[in-house]
This record gives structure tokens, sequence and C-alpha cells, in this order.
């Protein structure tokens, strides 16, 4: 989760509030999208933001 500083700051009931899409992951109430592709080839929080 360190690529992904609003999963790691986020409350367990937030990762687990997760939309699984065609393309990706999606968690509305942190503002968090995960494309599959990223995923896979390695990249991490494209924006650099750190929001908890």
């Amino acid at each position: 989760m360190a690529r992904f500083p609003r999963l790691l700051h986020a409350t367990p009931e937030q990762r687990a509030a997760c939309d699984i899409g065609r393309y990706g992951l999606h968690w509305e109430s942190i503002d968090e999208d995960i494309s599959i592709d990223g995923l896979l080839a390695g990249r991490g929080d494209a924006r650099g933001a750190s929001r908890p």
C-alpha cells in the first residue's frame, strides 16, 4: 500500500468499500482509482498527493 497513500491512510472500512470495474478498482470515499494496467505495470499514485 505504500505506493497508494490514500489506501495506506484509509480506514479499514474505507478500504473495504472498493468497487471492482472492468478496467480497475475505485474507492469513492477516498477518491482513489487504480487501473489494472497501472497495477500490473507497478505504477503507484500518479497524482503524488497524500490525502488521509
